[in-house]
C-alpha cells in the first residue's frame, strides 16, 4: 500500500534532523487507519509506535460499567505510544481512531534504540509527552468546570487542528463518547452551536463554519494546550 502523504508531514518526524530520519526511514511503515479501529488495548503491550499524518487517534480512560471518556486526542502533531519509549511498557488507556486516514508505523525495538542514543529524538519525544500531559491534565479540568457547550467547542477545534481540515467525519454517539456525556447532551450543545452559525451537522459530517467564533465561546482550556504544544514544538525549534 502507498500512502500519498510522507512521512515527514508528521511533525514530529518533519523536525527531526535528516541523521535521526535516515535511521528511522528504513522501518516507517505506511498503514490505513479506518474509524473505530483500536490500536492499543488498557494493559497490553504495543509492539509498534503510529506516527499519524492526516487521521487522529483518541486515547480513552474505560470504566468498569463500559463507559468511556477521552482523556487526549493524537493526529500529525505527535505520536501514539508514548509509554513504550518512557519504560512504562504499557498503559491503562486504550487507543482508538477517532478520523480515519494515514499514518506510519515503526516497531518499538526501533523507536527504543534512537530514543535511548539521548540525542535529538529524546528531547523531542520527552517534549512531546510534557505537551500530551499537559492536553491530559487540561482535559480532566475541563471535563469538571465547563460546560457541555465549551467541552464540545475545545474537542472540535483540537481535531480541526490536527486534520487540517474543515470538516469532521464524526457522529454524534461517538461524541458522546469521547467527552464521556449522554448522546442526548451532545445533540443539544450542538444544535445551539449550528443555531449560532459555528457549525453545520449532516448525517455523521460536521463542518466548522466560522473558527473565530468558536475559539470565543470555547474555555480557556484549548488556549492552554494550544500555547504549549507551539512553546514545546516549535517548527524552527533546536534539537
Amino acid at each position: 500500500m502507498q500512502v500519498l502523504q510522507g512521512p515527514r508531514l508528521n511533525q514530529l518526524l518533519a523536525v527531526l534532523p535528516a541523521e535521526e530520519f535516515a535511521r528511522l526511514s528504513p522501518s516507517l511503515e505506511p498503514v490505513s487507519l479506518a474509524l473505530g479501529e483500536t490500536l492499543c488495548e488498557p494493559n497490553m503491550e504495543m509492539n509498534h509506535v503510529y506516527f499519524p499524518v492526516d487521521c487522529i487517534v483518541s486515547l480513552l480512560c474505560l470504566m468498569e460499567d463500559g463507559g468511556s471518556a477521552e482523556i487526549s486526542v493524537v493526529g500529525n502533531e505527535g505520536i501514539v505510544g508514548v509509554s513504550l519509549f518512557m519504560g512504562g511498557e504499557t498503559t491503562p488507556s486504550q487507543a482508538v481512531v477517532q478520523a480515519s486516514g494515514h499514518a506510519y508505523r515503526l516497531p518499538g525495538h526501533a523507536l527504543k534504540a534512537e530514543f535511548y542514543r539521548g540525542g535529538p529524538m529524546q528531547r523531542l519525544l520527552l517534549r512531546y509527552t510534557q505537551a500530551l500531559l499537559t492536553q491530559m491534565a487540561q482535559t480532566a479540568v475541563c471535563n469538571r468546570h465547563h460546560t457541555l457547550d465549551q467541552q464540545l467547542c475545545r474537542w472540535l477545534l483540537l481535531s480541526n487542528d490536527r486534520l487540517q481540515s474543515s470538516e469532521l467525519v464524526m457522529t454524534q454517539e461517538l461524541i458522546a463518547n469521547m467527552l464521556g456525556v449522554r448522546r442526548e447532551g451532545v445533540t443539544e450543545a450542538a444544535g445551539r452551536l449550528q443555531k449560532a452559525g459555528l457549525i453545520s451537522y449532516h448525517r455523521g459530517h460536521i463542518f466548522i463554519l466560522d473558527r473565530a467564533a468558536l475559539e470565543k465561546r470555547s474555555c480557556e482550556c484549548y488556549e492552554v494546550v494550544r500555547r504549549e504544544y507551539a512553546r514545546l514544538l516549535p517548527a524552527d525549534s533546536p534539537l
